[in-house]
This record gives C-alpha cells, sequence and structure tokens, in this order.
C-alpha cells in the first residue's frame, strides 16, 4: 500500500510504498477515504508535541474509511477515525490502509460524506465541549469569538446561536473595548486574545481554545484581579470521553445541515501542500487527504 512517511522532524513528507497492516486482535483496518490534515499533525511532524512515534512514521490523527477486517465492526461498514495513539504513538491515518486500535472507531452516517467524517471530531466537538462542558453556556447571553472564519471558529458561532446566545466574532484589528459579553470563546491566541479579553464583563468568563496568533499572554495582574475574569483552557485530551459522547449528536446535525463545515481535498501525494496550508492565516476549513 502506499503511506506517507515522515523520515525526519519538519522533512519533506514522502509517498511510499510499504507493507499492508496484518489483522490484530483488538485492532481494525480500515481502507483510508479522507484523512485530515491538522494542527496536531503538524505539531508532531515538526517534532514539538510532547509525543511523538519513532521515525520514521506515518503521521494522521483523524480518518474516515471502510472496515475490512475487524473482530468487533462488520466488514464494509463506514467509520471515523480518531485518538488513542493513531499518529501520536504508533503511525497513523496518511495511508491507503489504516490499523488502528477498536477504540478509535465510531460509526459514520450513510447521509455523511467521508471527507466530512474525517474532518469533523476535532473542531466540532472542541467547540461543543468549549461552550457547554467548560464554559456551562447559557441560552441568552452575549459570546464574543475570536477567529471565527476558522473551523472551530466558525462551529463555536453556529453552535452558541443554536443554543440561544448572541454572538459576535472579534476583528483582531477593533477588538471591542466595552465590557458587555458574559463569554469569549478564544480560538487564537497571543495579542488577539489579549486585546478581546476587556470585552468580557466582570465575572465572565473566557474559554482558551488555540494559540495560532502566539502562545504568550501578558496581563496587568492587578486590572486583571480587579475584573475577575475566569480563564478555562480546553484540554481535549483529557476531554475526549466528553467529546465523543457528543459525536453521535453533531454527525446528525452536519448530516441534515445545522451545522456546516469547510473541508478542502488534497491528493495523498500532495500531504506537504496540505501541511503549509493550514499554516497559512485566513484559511477556511479543514485540510483532508483522499486516495
Amino acid at each position: 500500500m502506499k503511506a506517507v512517511r515522515i523520515h525526519g522532524f519538519d522533512a519533506v513528507p514522502a509517498l511510499e510504498e510499504v507493507a499492508d497492516p496484518v489483522a490484530r486482535p483488538g485492532r481494525t483496518i480500515v481502507r483510508m477515504q479522507a484523512a485530515t490534515v491538522g494542527h496536531i499533525d503538524r505539531t508532531v511532524w515538526r517534532g514539538s508535541f510532547l509525543r511523538h512515534p519513532p521515525l520514521p512514521y506515518t503521521p494522521g490523527v483523524e480518518a474516515a474509511g471502510i472496515v475490512v477486517a475487524s473482530e468487533r465492526y462488520e466488514v464494509g461498514q463506514r467509520v471515523w477515525l480518531r485518538g488513542s495513539g493513531l499518529g501520536t504513538l504508533f503511525d497513523g491515518t496518511w495511508c491507503e490502509l489504516i490499523d488502528a486500535p477498536d477504540e478509535a472507531l465510531g460509526l459514520l452516517p450513510d447521509a455523511l460524506p467521508m471527507t466530512l467524517g474525517a474532518a469533523f471530531f476535532s473542531p466540532t466537538t472542541s467547540a461543543w465541549v468549549a461552550l457547554h462542558d467548560v464554559a456551562k453556556l447559557q441560552a441568552g447571553e452575549q459570546v464574543l469569538v475570536t477567529g471565527a472564519s476558522g473551523a472551530v471558529g466558525s462551529l463555536v458561532m453556529q453552535l452558541a446561536r443554536d443554543a440561544g446566545c448572541t454572538v459576535t466574532p472579534v476583528d483582531p484589528n477593533t477588538a471591542p473595548s466595552v465590557a458587555t459579553a458574559d463569554l469569549l470563546i478564544d480560538t487564537v491566541g497571543g495579542n488577539v486574545l489579549a486585546a478581546s479579553l476587556p470585552a468580557v464583563r466582570p465575572g465572565g468568563r473566557a474559554v482558551l481554545i488555540g494559540y495560532t496568533a502566539g502562545p504568550m499572554l501578558q496581563l496587568d495582574i492587578a486590572h486583571f484581579l480587579q475584573r475577575d475574569v475566569a480563564l478555562l483552557p480546553l484540554n481535549m485530551f483529557r476531554r475526549e470521553a466528553a467529546g465523543r459522547a457528543a459525536a453521535p449528536e453533531l454527525l446528525a446535525r452536519l448530516a441534515n445541515g445545522r451545522l456546516h463545515l469547510d473541508v478542502q481535498a488534497f491528493a495523498l501525494a500532495d500531504a506537504a501542500k496540505a501541511l503549509d496550508w493550514i499554516a497559512q492565516r485566513g484559511h477556511r476549513g479543514r485540510a483532508v487527504l483522499v486516495p
């Protein structure tokens, strides 16, 4: 089979012929139909992640496909794949045949395209868990969202509106200065987060999801204490169970059009282009590799 291989951190991905995986107890072999290229994949590829597979390795923590061998799942079943060490502890999903732990799989509705099945988990569950599990969102609240054009930000906007809230995207060049928001969902960090925090009313809260605009935040501690805004980090590795519990509902909303997620497809051989594309500011949606 063909697989993308990484022979050194930050090295150009290479499409190579490798041996087909062999069926084993507790694992399922899936014929890949779409595999997501995300920021976690990019971080692992650059050698900056806390965990990474031994070199050389095949990246990819998310995908969708069709079961070809399994003790738990029926052959021909449409599935999505995420986590359980894929692409972080051992070879991942950027290959024609994925060897995955059974627990990494979930059932994919027939109505949903494979590209969405591969791309949905990280942004939709991050948005859902940030709003409902971390922020404890209440109907009628005023919500600000940074990075609203990105995959997670756009889904936060949709889900918050669906929950009966007033939602406003934050323009980093004209961040609001009046403290009227009950909740800030920040997906970009850095200076954008610093400029947006003053718009949260005293006693409000801010959920921190990403840091594409920079990982550092400087605070005037005396002013911050007077403001009394709670900074709440989202760690989806710790909250993956909550994300998996929400996945069926989120898949149903994507299938019936209640939620929308943009996807950009790249050929499996163009993994390097996909990695570059997701690093560009202003790109919309998620990148997926297709065989």
